[in-house]
């Protein structure tokens, strides 16, 4: 099989001046448990400043308040949670009348794990139409229940770090990190999804194109950093941008945040929250 290597970065998406919020795409990102509102608050941040016309964090009732105090500028819905604060099975109900209405869905930011979201999880992936990202533990569910692969709704972009992406495959970080491109071309081209594999030299790849972002540093690996990825490639796909597309620009527009932000505050002082607020002068240096 030819392997094409793209060394060129998709373009922003358009922005015409008549737009509206409606014409950006609205975002329901699903999102966090109990002592993790956090993660959900950063997906939600990185949709937002990534351009989204509308972005949903759908949570635990239980923190429900906690997210929404954190920015005013996305919507909060609240899901039925079981006896540990994690999203309830029942949360299914709840959405299932009115997930059509969404343009992408980002899941598995600060889920946790049980029965209860391996079951949404299943009828999230293959019933669901509008493409999705998924990331930590709705990737962790996928490693433990791989039979979800069977078919997809829709398009499906994982965003793994090499930890997570060797359960998926069942291999120790280290042989992972050792074949990072053939592996994730292979993964990618059997579950017939796109692979965002996280670390130095993001590896994006379809199983025929792959592309390498180069932005990025160190001060990025602290806890948080991902949920912003997520967001904002959900973001960048409610505009329209290809899945491929949209998880390679996503990479390098988060890796530029990082560095714009750690060349301000240093590697050593980023923390995740630095980088939806970095985002903006990414999109300004790439001639957004």
């Amino acid at each position: 099989m030819s392997v094409e290597h793209i060394p060129w970065l998709p373009k922003l998406p358009a922005r015409p001046v008549e737009g509206h919020k409606g014409v950006f795409g609205h975002v329901l990102i699903i999102a966090g448990s109990r002592g993790m509102s956090g993660a959900a608050a950063l997906a939600g941040l990185g949709a937002l400043r990534g351009g989204a016309g509308l972005v949903t964090v759908a949570v635990p009732h239980g923190i429900q308040s906690i997210v929404a105090s954190i920015e005013p500028s996305y919507l909060t819905l609240g899901l039925p949670e079981d006896d540990r604060g994690r999203i309830a099975a029942a949360a299914r109900g709840e959405l299932e009348p009115i997930v059509a209405k969404y343009d992408v869905l980002a899941i598995g930011s600060g889920w946790g794990m049980s029965a209860d979201i391996t079951s949404l999880v299943r009828w999230l992936y293959q019933e669901v139409e509008a493409p999705m990202v998924l990331d930590a533990d709705a990737l962790n569910t996928l490693a433990e229940s791989p039979g979800i692969f069977e078919r997809a709704g829709g398009p499906r972009i994982l965003t793994p770090h090499p930890g997570e992406f060797g359960r998926l495959i069942r291999q120790e970080t280290k042989a992972v990190q050792e074949n990072r491109e053939p592996l994730a071309m292979q993964f990618a081209e059997e579950k017939g999804v796109i692979l965002l594999l996280k670390g130095a030299g993001s590896i994006i790849t379809d199983g025929r194109r792959v592309a390498v972002n180069r932005t990025g540093n160190s001060g990025m690996a602290t806890g948080g950093s991902g949920d912003v990825l997520t967001g904002l490639i959900a973001a960048l796909l409610g505009q329209g941008v290809s899945p491929f597309e949209a998880a390679s620009l996503g990479a390098h527009l988060h890796g530029l945040a990082g560095d714009l932000a750690a060349a301000d505050l240093s590697s050593a002082g980023l923390i995740a929250s630095d980088l939806p607020n970095y985002l903006p002068r990414a999109f300004v240096q790439l001639g957004g």
